[in-house]
């Protein structure tokens, strides 16, 4: 009987379907019976897709044992890792492994909403997307119709210098005569308040 030949992507989705199996079929020091073939053959019709345990340290061995299975039952060679074998039959009574292909899983996350203040919220305002977009949109024309108004009203030299803020006063620690410039004059051994 001639062996059944899987493409490397079927032979991975079977790997990992196989993954969380446990062997269903131990092969002792006896080695291949007739016996094991044919308990092999009936876990195959059932289960389609099986792990095999070989007693043995022979790798060798193992791999002629893997070959010889596969060409008496018309099987695959899923996986050969360390004494577990991996071997598939597909059986047309049965479902198939691969299954249908699930659709992913990945949560779809919602926009969030705008951010409505408490004071809106208890007079039962609720922005909403829209609303903010016509907000911010009007507050952006009221921004420019001013920025307008004040650049038509005076010169621009003048609009530079009357935007900047006069300078804060200096804070008290600063002054001389402070406790704090007498502690620096006294740390520098200078008299009280004069630098």
């Amino acid at each position: 009987m001639p062996k059944l030949n899987l493409t490397p992507h079927e032979r991975s989705d079977l790997r990992a379907a196989a993954h969380a199996l446990r062997p269903v079929v131990l092969i002792g020091d006896n080695g291949l019976t007739q016996a094991v073939l044919k308990e092999i053959s009936v876990h195959l019709q059932a289960h389609q897709l099986i792990k095999i345990r070989v007693a043995g340290d022979d790798r060798e061995a193992r791999l002629e044992m893997l070959e010889r299975i596969c060409d008496a039952l018309d099987a695959a060679a899923v996986h050969h890792l360390g004494k577990m074998l991996t071997i598939y039959k597909p059986n047309p009574e049965r479902p198939s492994v691969f299954g249908v292909p699930e659709k992913p899983t990945r949560a779809v996350r919602k926009p969030s909403e705008p951010y409505t203040p408490k004071k809106l919220a208890a007079s039962g305002v609720k922005r909403t997307r829209s609303s903010e977009r016509t907000r911010r949109a009007e507050m952006k024309s009221e921004r420019s119709s001013t920025q307008e108004k004040k650049s038509s009203a005076a010169p621009r030299s003048v609009q530079k210098f009357a935007a900047v803020k006069p300078a804060a006063p200096r804070s008290a620690t600063r002054r001389p005569g402070s406790a704090m410039s007498l502690k620096a004059g006294a740390r520098r051994g200078l008299s009280s308040g004069k630098r």
